[in-house]
């Protein structure tokens, strides 16, 4: 029934949306647990000159 399209097309994009919000925020919390135990290493580290 080609009156169902925009509801099947409507759940597609919420599917992937939600995909791509929960893998933000995995690597978001991810990276966040990592920098904090790399604080000694980013205190160390200088910072960049970058010649444009």
């Amino acid at each position: 029934m080609p009156q169902m399209m925009p509801l099947n097309w409507f759940m597609l994009f919420s599917l992937f949306s939600m995909i791509l919000i929960l893998f933000n925020m995995m690597n978001f919390y991810i990276n966040l647990n990592k920098n904090s135990s790399e604080t000694k290493y980013k205190l160390s580290m200088k910072s960049f000159n970058w010649k444009w």
